[in-house]
């Protein structure tokens, strides 16, 4: 048996600000017969998670292509392989069956042939929504999850900002500091965002970052004691603004530089003064380096969930053909929490 199967590719390298003309959608025909101890397996995609650092992966060169195996160089033409959750309708290897669901790396097409079946992973339950185990309970999670308590070691009373509050991974991190007894702000880029912060998600205030000229003295203005914490999504100015307003042995998670992505002109740096004389620890840090933590996120983070403690924010799009502008959007803000594109019915 055979299928078309459509995916979602770049024409070119995209060095700048993605736009619709720099995609394509293609397809190929797919065997749904595999051979005999190949230990592959064929999964019919069901959701799959749109993130911003893919465009790094769509540069002609980046150094971030050198740094990670999830980072490498993309190839025009080529399917784009990306985490999401997926039903298997074919398999050689023992550790799956069909009909099973899995989530792990497949790709932003219909169809995804999984060699050997190499970071998938088994669903276990169905307790929680299937788009959840893209965002809140998949990578986006893990990265708030690992980012926040390993990296920024919070403790309950906490001053903590977030940038880019309401994307995948701020709007999380956020909710954990609130439960955990830190003093919350976040900044996003609407009014309507910054009111879902504060009235759906419990920050403690929130602000329209393009409303506020002098990010140093805005930041001043909602930590008038200091910062103790910041989660860093967008690096830039609102980093240097951060760190000149953080207190004694603050602690900086990077988690991405979003800012710097579709225009490199846009760096600028914390004063490295601030960061010797108050102590300042900036860390960089992967979802991948907190795979050893995931057992105990997801539990935690489910418990959350059954007792109603924490929200979910996701911006689902449909159809393989809508990749490309949900992609471009994460760059405009058009997304609200967790951009995923459903690409079959479940």
């Amino acid at each position: 048996m055979e299928v078309t199967n459509r995916y979602a590719t770049i024409k070119h390298h995209i060095d700048g600000f993605p736009k619709e003309s720099d995609f394509e959608l293609k397809s190929v025909t797919l065997s749904l017969s595999l051979e005999a101890g190949s230990n592959d397996v064929i999964v019919k995609n069901v959701y799959v998670s749109i993130d911003p650092y893919q465009l790094n992966r769509m540069k002609k060169f980046s150094s971030t292509q050198m740094a990670s195996v999830f980072a490498l160089s993309l190839s025009p033409g080529k399917a784009i392989d990306a985490y999401g959750v997926g039903r298997v309708v074919e398999s050689t290897n023992p550790g799956f069956e069909k009909d099973d669901l899995v989530v792990g790396v497949i790709g932003w097409e219909e169809y995804s042939l999984v060699r050997r079946g190499d970071m998938l992973t088994k669903l276990g339950t169905t307790e929680f929504p299937l788009s959840y185990h893209v965002g809140i309970l998949g990578i986006s999670g893990l990265t708030a999850y690992g980012g926040f308590f390993s990296v920024c070691k919070p403790k309950k009373g906490d001053k903590v900002f977030v940038s880019t509050a309401s994307g995948s991974v701020g709007n999380v991190v956020g909710q954990y500091a609130k439960l955990l007894g830190c003093y919350v702000v976040g900044c996003a880029g609407s009014k309507q965002k910054v009111d879902l912060l504060k009235n759906e998600l419990g920050f403690h205030d929130a602000f329209n970052y393009k409303e506020e000229p002098d990010l140093k003295s805005t930041l001043k203005r909602y930590f008038p004691d200091g910062i103790d914490i910041y989660f860093d999504n967008v690096g830039g100015k609102m980093l240097e603004a951060a760190t000149d307003n953080m207190n004694y042995f603050g602690r900086v998670a990077v988690c991405g530089v979003i800012s710097e992505y579709t225009d490199a002109k846009t760096l600028a740096g914390p004063n490295m003064l601030n960061v010797v004389y108050k102590r300042i620890t900036i860390q960089g840090f992967l979802a991948a380096d907190y795979m050893h933590d995931f057992a105990d996120f997801i539990s935690k983070t489910s418990d959350h969930l059954r007792n109603e403690q924490m929200h979910v924010l996701e911006d689902i799009s449909h159809g393989v053909e809508s990749i490309p502008s949900a992609f471009i959007g994460l760059f405009v803000g058009d997304n609200v929490g967790k951009k995923i594109v459903q690409l079959a019915e479940f």
